[in-house]
């Protein structure tokens, strides 16, 4: 088969590094910055519940990559899987491929085996691979066994969980870097009268800043009352 290049995806601006709040997981973030450069883990499998960041991790490696003079590319699949296993071809001439959702490929034979396919193709070129997921590797139900055996291969991460005082730092480091001051008082209020989920409490951030902007008030809580209201 001759090779293609593949529909480019952009990299969301947003999604860098030093756009993540770390918490606990500073030292997932150095494994990340290293591959990203060319040096470290050749394989990653970065995996944890859903909104801790996954994506955003791995349009930050792209995004890294491309600064140190690497090429790269982000696929995120979908479920169900919107894109034909053609899509793989030719991705192994980039230096650093980032797949988002490697646990939709289950029990779906035609992307397995592509998969698998290109997968032996990446490593035999020395290229880098990343890969997330919600559950650990050895827990994949793949109907291929030796794609199985290839994913547990690499270096496994599990992103940890965000307390109450991480989700109110994380809380001020986003607000700081759109340019205006949240208080602990204010982020914890924001914790006990709203959605938890840290995707939740981004949105409300970005809709909380157009607020306040609009307003020219600062985020106090007697103002969240009121937008809340």
């Amino acid at each position: 088969m001759a090779e293609q290049l593949p529909i480019k995806f952009d990299f969301r601006d947003d999604h860098k590094f030093d756009d993540y709040f770390p918490g606990t997981n500073q030292e997932i973030i150095d494994h990340l910055k290293r591959f990203s450069s060319g040096s470290g883990e050749e394989f990653i499998y970065l995996y944890g519940n859903k909104g801790y960041g996954k994506t955003h991790l791995l349009h930050a490696c792209c995004h890294e990559a491309n600064q140190n003079g690497l090429s790269s590319f982000y696929i995120e699949l979908t479920k169900p899987l919107s894109h034909d296993p053609d899509l793989l071809t030719g991705l192994e001439n980039f230096d650093i491929v980032c797949v988002d959702n490697i646990d939709f490929l289950e029990r779906n034979e035609e992307w397995e085996l592509a998969f698998f396919n290109f997968f032996n193709q990446f490593r035999d070129r020395n290229r880098r691979l990343l890969v997330s997921a919600v559950s650990a590797p050895n827990v994949l139900s793949f109907k291929l066994p030796d794609l199985h055996s290839r994913i547990n291969w690499g270096l496994s991460l599990k992103i940890k969980p965000f307390d109450d005082a991480d989700k109110m730092a994380a809380l001020s480091y986003k607000a700081k870097q759109k340019g205006f001051e949240i208080s602990p008082k204010t982020a914890q209020y924001l914790l006990s009268h709203y959605d938890r989920k840290l995707a939740s409490l981004w949105k409300m951030l970005e809709e909380l800043d157009s607020a306040s902007l609009a307003a020219q008030r600062k985020l106090t809580i007697p103002f969240l009352k009121k937008l809340m209201e």
